[in-house]
């Protein structure tokens, strides 16, 4: 680079250091940056940051990171991260035991969790700085934030459309997990149907599809089965969709659908899925942006709390 610059190599030194504005002239550093932008040259983020003290990696463990809500999430945090000179590395499913000895080692400088369950929150680092996203906002402590989620008023809002459109039997597909992000889906559900006849089956905690479609087919066959279902994610209203198309149903014809997430399934499935967005991409870009602040030594305020959307599509109809 140097040499296509015309200059020594010093003066390239002081221009990426940022050293340069008294002791190299303007000619000589626009010189020095063109070729470095022909060169495809960028300065190097890791010398910086161990002249700092710190690696420049933030550990963001999601629930599981085949979910498509927790992929939106990731591809944000990594492109809110890149905007400030940090890299996103990425785990799944791990426990607080197994957070805090990879911490321990000094190769994070801060640790993100989205929808974190209760067996990541107790034995964290109480000095590493910390973003919870979609999490309790009670958690909220000296070096944690908060990234709050309104899931549960999505929950009212997804219920609520079901009632305005005349149903009064629904059908709830819910996940046995024990997020608080779960949590209050289900406090918004019994908030929302609290005078509606309800029929509940519960999936179990796996990444297998098959017990989601299993329970399904239970839902839709139970007895007199309701004409309306609010799912817990966009997963299992797809797996509602496969249930009624086994036993001759038809979407929304014979049964209204509602998920949440607002993931790129919901937009597969034909008919498109009325669901709740969650804004994944929003919840990523906030946590690292209140992440690199913490990093930098500022005092963050408590995030204003992210609100849903419901997304009509045309897998509801009026009850009829």
């Amino acid at each position: 680079m140097a040499r296509l610059a015309g200059v020594s190599q010093a003066s390239v030194s002081l221009v990426f250091s940022g050293k340069g504005s008294k002791r190299v002239s303007k000619a000589t550093e626009k010189r020095v940056r063109d070729a470095g932008e022909r060169l495809g040259y960028r300065p190097q983020a890791a010398a910086r940051q161990l002249r700092l003290g710190r690696t420049g990696l933030v550990l963001l463990a999601v629930p599981n990171i085949r979910g498509p809500l927790f992929a939106q999430v990731l591809a944000s945090a990594h492109d809110a991260a890149e905007a400030h000179g940090l890299t996103v590395v990425a785990s799944s499913s791990w426990n607080s035991k197994t957070m805090a000895r990879v911490l321990s080692a000094n190769q994070f400088d801060g640790l993100m969790i989205c929808s974190p369950n209760d067996r990541q929150i107790g034995e964290l680092p109480p000095l590493v700085p910390t973003v919870l996203i979609d999490s309790d906002p009670a958690l909220s402590a000296r070096n944690r934030l908060v990234v709050d989620l309104d899931v549960a008023g999505g929950m009212r809002t997804a219920v609520g459309h079901l009632v305005d459109l005349g149903h009064r039997s629904i059908g709830h597909l819910r996940y046995r997990r024990t997020s608080y992000s779960f949590r209050s889906r289900q406090a918004g559900f019994e908030a929302a149907a609290r005078n509606l006849r309800v029929t509940e089956f519960s999936i179990p905690l796996t990444e297998a599809l098959d017990p989601t479609l299993d329970t399904a087919r239970k839902l839709l066959s139970d007895g007199t089965p309701p004409r309306a279902v609010v799912c817990d994610d966009d997963v299992a209203a797809a797996g509602v969709y496969h249930a009624a198309a086994t036993l001759g149903m038809r979407v929304p014809d014979d049964i209204s659908v509602v998920g949440i997430d607002n993931t790129d399934v919901a937009g597969l499935l034909l008919p498109g899925l009325t669901t709740v967005d969650l804004h994944g991409e929003e919840l990523g870009r906030l946590g690292v942006d209140a992440m690199a602040a913490m990093l930098r030594g500022e005092t963050v305020e408590p995030l204003k709390q992210v609100s849903t959307d419901l997304v009509i599509r045309q897998s509801t109809r009026p009850a009829g």
